[in-house]
């Protein structure tokens, strides 16, 4: 069998965010998925303050972690009760998630508020609505680690700039940020990139330093293509030339 994502070695601190770029199929998700625990790496670990993430009790972790996967689910119940991950519902903090993704205005104009229902046969919202109910999920409660699978995917310019002031917020709070995106708005706000290629991590470092990298591979390539291609074509994604070998994983965040 065939490693979906191999020789990734990267530690993020509490109020750090890290984006995580790369072309389709490169392993975001795949990379996103262990970094949330669902699923386990062969090899390697993925930990939180030196802890495995899988030896850590799901109800003393869960209220830590924020997440977002591409392929957004609401259960049966109320949109309080969902914010609140089906636990008990805060009015308070479910309040703070929604307000602080933009959502309460939109909430407050629903036919019962916040006691609108969702689920199969429950209320239906628009594709920006569900992404930012589903981040509002993700914030509640501000917890210290965040993991978002292409957060802006749904989301207007004005969505982009709200979840982009949220997560500086975030971060400002110390919480440890993790996103998969393809958008500059985004990428404004954190502080590292991860470049993955073929689930392979190819560049890493300091958010200047792997845009002024991928900028001069670009450049590099398209000039290799023109020198041998008469006709123009699409530029390949570059690949940067610090891969590492250690598979080991290590994530601190300020568990509270």
């Amino acid at each position: 069998s065939q490693m979906v994502v191999s020789d990734v070695n990267f530690k993020i601190e509490p109020g750090q965010a890290l984006a995580i770029v790369g072309p389709s199929a490169a392993g975001k998700t795949s990379l996103t998925r262990m970094l949330i625990g669902i699923w386990k790496p062969v090899k390697g670990s993925v930990r939180l303050d030196s802890v495995e993430l899988s030896e850590w009790s799901h109800d003393d972790v869960g209220p830590h972690i924020g997440y977002v996967p591409q392929e957004i689910e609401f259960f049966g119940g109320t949109i309080a009760e969902n914010i609140a991950r089906l636990g008990p519902v805060d009015p308070d903090k479910v309040i703070q998630a929604a307000r602080l993704i933009g959502m309460h205005e939109t909430i407050l104009s629903l036919p019962d508020g916040y006691d609108t229902c969702l689920g199969e046969t429950g209320h239906a919202l628009s594709g920006g609505q569900r992404q930012r109910l589903a981040i509002a999920r993700a914030f509640y409660g501000l917890p210290k680690y965040l993991v978002f699978d292409e957060p802006n995917a749904n989301l207007d310019e004005m969505g982009e700039k709200i979840l982009a002031q949220a997560l500086t917020y975030l971060k400002e709070c110390g919480a440890s940020i993790i996103i998969t995106t393809h958008r500059p708005r985004l990428i404004n706000v954190v502080d590292h990139l991860l470049i993955l290629r073929a689930g392979k991590q190819v560049g890493y470092g300091p958010t200047q330093e792997m845009i002024t990298v991928l900028r001069n591979l670009q450049a590099r390539a398209a000039a290799q293509e023109s020198a041998t291609t008469p006709t123009p074509t699409p530029t390949p994604t570059p690949v940067a030339v610090s891969a590492t070998s250690a598979v080991e994983t290590q994530l601190g965040s300020a568990m509270a």
